[in-house]
């Protein structure tokens, strides 16, 4: 949880830096945030990967647990 809202929050903050810099650039209205977008999704991609990657490490531990948890409790039900 805490890598996702890291990520999440790391993603934000550089959509808005990207908006910034645009605006100072020049750019205005609805180009702003499509090239605001693009510019981060980038910069994320490259920058943000050791983090996203330890996310879905997170994601996939938590998903094991739960599957876990459900065959154990399968196993319990089938036992009479």
């Amino acid at each position: 949880m805490r890598a996702t809202l890291s990520y999440t929050v790391l993603r934000l903050l550089l959509f808005f830096a990207a908006i910034w810099v645009l605006y100072l650039a020049g750019a205005r209205g609805f180009l702003l945030l499509v090239l605001a977008a693009a510019v981060s999704a980038l910069i994320s991609f490259v920058v943000l990967s050791r983090l996203r990657d330890k996310m879905s490490g997170s994601l996939t531990s938590t998903i094991t647990k739960f599957r876990d948890r459900l065959n154990e409790g399968t196993r319990s039900e089938d036992v009479d």
